[in-house]
């Protein structure tokens, strides 16, 4: 009792000198004025090791300075805040009976409440009216965590730190029943110096974090709501009273970028000398200097590094920055920085790194991970930049909030720019100068995230641009934030998507500007328009989707003010989870209770990587359109080509041209030219060495190119293609098919005319030959069976219809298309004649016409069947005088085949699945796939599987019996075991997963004249659609392909 009494009496009198007041008042949680309590002071990120050796290693998990406190925790959870336990510290509490939680770890994901997914407004959206600073009591989840540990005994006389790298949405943090202190900013770490509560051996660490507080009114990110805690957290040590207490490195280039400079502003305590020793990438001792701090707390050392080694990410160069803090001649502490000189800044409406307008190759990404959600461990940072290394990704923004310090560790070594965002978010309130968050009692929070973000994120060179957050009303708020950055840091800009071309901004980044605004402003002399363009969030990537990327990239690359963007974005959002019925799926809103069953549904995810960070088909358009290498053809017939290195840094030699020529979709010939050295945004003139002797002068003749690493980069191994293009040097000669006197493919067939078999009250008419058979319903006028050499090709049950529909994508829902173009879904189709009449000598014809009132327009449909079972079809569309109908998603037909006849071989574009406008990174050639590799498992079920440019397709089953399509030009076609009405999402999207939807009894062949494009400027206006040039128009359309049975 009397060692109670004494612990009791010593907190008081640690808080009372910690902060006026005590203990906390616990309205802090609800008081946007109150952000932080006893919050270690703000500093850059380093770590402090007890030698050079360690320093120089790096690895603070095996220094004596660290103790981990991850793993697991007792835990109590409760539904309401009310309903939280105010004891929870206590050292004499017994919490024999509470559960335990690993730490890190998301209470969502770990069995306490459901994860929450709204895209615009906050969490409670529908649940509770918005009321900063307060927030709701029902349903604001109180987790209370306490855990023992043993601070190891040479820490005893040492300064402690507390470390929680990200704790959603505050903590209030207890040492041994004392109050140590509070933070928000769930995204930065909270750090509190523990030093005057621990005691030696066993200590009680307790803190209790809430669901909701009124820091969440900044934190309203597109992405899922979890809470707990994410990243590391820690204890680490240090010498009590000498030590370093913040470190700013500020790079810059001088004589004409040639030379380097290094300013490092340090804080110290302790009156310590401290040496600097500056290291090159060997190890190599380059500058040095010793700074005695015997009468100031803080200093300026400057260094000066001639034709020094600079770090772009083309070349991410870093030296070591070792400052050793010694006292009374002994090593106190050695402090490791990377430092990489590099200088950033806006000349003549560019943004221009080390004196170059850098283009910006870049994705948006949010932290996030299937199964632990915002808890991404190092080894998956590791993977999400070794793909977008290998995607040619150059540049990241971190959207909406501060990254694991771990991520930008990894920027600065493997090369990635970063518009380094801090979490401040304030959607749900709009934008005008009526927003509550255009109000100054947003201005301490807004400022305050701020300057957390910037001072600890200031010596990493990957960081060229600071972004002051998103989507919040501009106005003082951010205007006092922005000048606080540009005193603090002018070495960068500052981005700010609000802003747009006011004076909050130095770069134009409105989000989802379609290319034609955007060239409007990369032409325009205007004086507001004249800052550089990097759009913050483009090309939205939510399922089908990214088309029409390669008019970005267009005018990236013609107009100098349009220096690219951030795709929105990198990674589908979804969670692992099982349905109902054991099926494991991928989660979005509305699939873990009906709290944010709303209209956002899959709008999380939006990335052209998958969840388990697979390559969704767009990736490989990202891909090709990002690559750094580019062939221009000069005399293709003799081998001559140019060669463009758009590189601003680096040269081609580590790099081999790989070349093949195609004849008709085979490779007939290829070579490999090792020595393509171009220099940083030059072009050379190559002559690849191969000859056209031999080549039948009426094929198709294709050159590939593609570049290769020859000695292996990090994450690139050697060998692997960073860039590839395609050229015709004899081009396709569309509509030139070898046809008989018949108008067939092949050899003239016997003149023995079919038989036919047209009575009025039989269900079909039949048409009959020696090897086939086909019958054509009288009531639908569709063809309904088959069959060659006794072998069926349509499934029982199926047929050969008109198809003008899709599954439609979530681009096409997002721009109203499944209600505007509806009339196309399951068009009437009012059967006006069925007619057969003998054509030649081998041929019968038969013409079904239809009246279509619904688009107001006729549908001719003539099947000519040659005596050998070969099957021309013309499908013809006519539109009746002064109609109006909408476009359609596609023109063309759909074949129901028996399931087992799904392979395909064909010669167009693949393999991956490719639209006319996203196609430009699959090449023409012959490629083999079955209807199951065909099928891409989008999060929500859509339009999947098409290729185009099809020269020919054969359908076949194991044993190779099937047909192949021929057209008069080329056509586009997939095949799947989904039927489209099954994949389709109706009107309004429903609750459903690529993994639930059933399979078809049949393969479903879809032979295509056109297809629509897939669009991606957005995905919820009407720029969700296909540019223009790439929709399907109401008009005369005439599609005719032929059938050829295959032996």
């Amino acid at each position: 009792m009397k060692k109670q009494v004494l612990l009791a009496a010593l907190c008081l009198a640690m808080n009372a000198h910690a902060q006026r007041g005590g203990g906390p008042t616990w309205t802090e949680w609800q008081d946007q004025q109150v952000n932080e309590v006893n919050r270690f002071p703000l500093h850059t990120n380093f770590f402090a090791y007890e030698s050079e050796s360690e320093a120089l290693k790096g690895a603070k998990e095996k220094s004596s300075n660290f103790l981990s406190l991850d793993g697991v925790w007792k835990f109590q959870f409760v539904e309401n805040a009310d309903q939280r336990p105010t004891d929870f510290y206590k050292t004499d509490l017994d919490d024999s009976s509470w559960k335990t939680i690993k730490v890190p770890g998301m209470w969502e994901l770990n069995g306490y409440g459901d994860p929450v997914y709204v895209n615009v407004g906050f969490a409670w959206k529908g649940h509770f009216k918005n009321n900063p600073p307060y927030v709701p009591n029902e349903h604001n989840h109180v987790g209370s965590y306490r855990r023992t540990i043993t601070i190891p005994a040479d820490w005893d006389g040492k300064q402690v730190i507390a470390h929680f790298g990200s704790v959603t949405s505050n903590i209030y943090l207890f040492v041994n029943g004392c109050y140590v202190g509070y933070a928000e900013d769930s995204k930065m770490a909270a750090e509190f110096d523990i030093t005057p509560y621990i005691k030696k051996g066993e200590n009680l660490l307790a803190f209790q974090t809430f669901r909701w507080s009124d820091g969440t009114y900044h934190e309203d990110q597109d992405f899922w709501r979890l809470s707990g805690v994410a990243r590391e957290s820690y204890l680490f040590a240090r010498d009590a009273k000498v030590h370093l207490d913040n470190i700013k490195i500020t790079p810059d280039l001088t004589n004409g970028y040639a030379d380097g400079t290094l300013d490092v502003n340090v804080a110290v305590s302790g009156k310590p000398v401290v040496d600097f020793q500056l290291l090159n990438a060997n190890g190599i001792v380059v500058a040095k200097s010793t700074a005695d701090f015997k009468k100031h707390g803080y200093g300026n050392i400057h260094f000066t590094l001639r034709n020094v080694k600079k770090w772009t990410a083309e070349i991410p160069y870093l030296f070591t920055l070792l400052a050793t803090v010694k006292s009374g001649g002994k090593v106190v502490e050695v402090i490791p920085q990377k430092v990489g000189f590099r200088k950033v800044e806006i000349k003549g409406s560019q943004l221009l790194v080390n004196g170059q307008p850098i283009y910006i190759k870049g994705a948006n990404r949010h932290e996030m991970d299937p199964d632990e959600g915002y808890n991404v461990s190092y080894d998956r940072m590791v993977q999400d930049v070794k793909l977008m290394k290998q995607l040619n990704i150059n540049a990241v923004r971190t959207c909406h909030y501060a990254d694991d310090p771990r991520w930008y560790d990894l920027c600065d070594e493997y090369g990635l720019y970063v518009c380094a965002e801090a979490n401040q978010e304030s959607h749900g309130f709009g934008y005008g100068e009526k927003a509550v968050s255009y109000g100054k009692s947003f201005g301490k929070q807004i400022l305050e995230r701020n300057q957390h973000h910037v001072e600890s994120f200031f010596n990493h060179p990957s960081v060229i641009i600071w972004s002051m957050g998103n989507e919040t009303a501009d106005g003082p708020n951010f205007t006092a934030a922005y000048q606080w950055i540009r005193q603090t840091d002018p070495s960068r800009p500052i981005h700010w998507e609000r802003g747009l071309k006011g004076a909050n901004t130095d770069i134009y980044a409105e989000m989802y500007q379609s290319p034609e605004s955007c060239e409007k402003y990369a032409k325009s002399t205007k004086p507001d328009d004249q800052k550089p363009l990097i759009m913050c969030e483009y090309a939205h990537a939510m399922g089908n989707s990214q088309g029409g990327f390669k008019e970005y990239w267009d005018l990236v690359r013609k107009y100098p003010k349009f220096q690219g963007g951030y795709i929105w974005d990198f990674v589908d959002q979804a969670l692992h989870g099982v349905d109902k019925n054991g099926v494991k799926i991928l989660t979005y809103a509305g699939d873990y209770n009906d709290w944010d069953n709303n209209d956002d549904k899959n709008f999380n995810s939006n990335g052209f990587i998958t969840a388990d960070r697979g390559l969704h088909p767009h990736a490989y358009e990202v891909k090709h359109q990002y690559q750094n290498i580019w062939v221009t053809p000069v005399d293709l017939r003799s081998g001559k080509i140019k060669v463009y290195n758009e590189n601003f840094f680096r040269d081609l030699s580590n790099y081999k041209l790989a070349w093949s020529i195609l004849e008709n979709g085979k490779p007939v010939k290829s070579g490999v030219v090792e020595d393509i050295n171009v220099a940083a945004h030059q072009t050379r003139e190559l002559v690849i060495p191969y000859t056209l002797n031999g080549l039948n002068p009426d094929a198709e003749v294709l050159l590939n190119v593609e570049f290769q690493v020859k000695e292996a980069e990090p994450f690139l191994p050697s060998g692997y293609e960073v860039a590839q293009q395609q050229f015709a040097i004899q081009p396709y000669k569309s509509g030139a098919l070898m046809l008989n006197d018949d108008g067939f493919l092949g050899e003239q067939a016997w003149t023995k005319k079919p038989k036919v078999s047209d009575k009025k009250k039989d269900a079909t008419l039949d048409v009959k030959g020696e090897r086939f058979s086909a019958s054509f319903n009288r009531q639908s006028g569709l063809l309904v069976a088959y069959s060659v050499n006794g072998k069926s090709l349509l499934g029982e049950g199926g047929c050969l219809r008109p198809n003008f529909w899709r599954a439609v994508t979530d681009n096409d829902m997002g721009a109203g298309l499944q209600n505007r173009y509806k009339a196309w879904r399951n068009p009437v189709m009012n059967l006006k004649g069925l007619t057969v009449v003998p054509k030649g000598k081998s041929t019968t014809e038969v013409t079904a016409r239809y009246d279509m009132p619904e688009v107001g327009a006729s549908l001719t449909l003539v099947y000519s069947i040659y005596a050998n079972g070969q099957l021309k079809v013309v499908e013809r569309l006519v539109p009746n005088a002064g109609a109006k109908a909408s476009n359609m998603l596609r023109f063309g037909m759909v074949a129901d085949l028996p399931y087992g006849m799904d392979k395909s071989e064909f010669y167009g574009r693949g393999p991956i699945e490719n639209y006319i406008d996203r196609c430009t990174s699959q090449n023409i050639g012959i490629y083999r796939q079955s209807a199951d590799e065909m099928f891409h498992p989008y999060v929500r079920p859509q339009e999947t599987g098409t290729k185009t440019d099809i020269r020919w397709w054969k359908q076949t089953d194991a044993a190779g019996v099937g047909f192949q399509v021929v057209a008069e030009k080329p056509f586009s076609a997939s095949a799947l075991h989904y039927d489209i009405k099954d994949l389709d999402e109706g009107d309004v999207k429903h609750q459903r997963h690529s993994s639930q939807v059933p399979k078809s009894k049949y393969t479903e062949l879809c032979i295509d004249e056109v297809q629509a494009g897939v669009g991606g400027i957005d995905s919820w206006s009407a720029d969700a659609e296909a540019l223009p040039p790439y929709r399907v128009e109401f008009k005369e359309r005439t599609f005719t392909f032929w059938i050829i049975p295959l032996k």
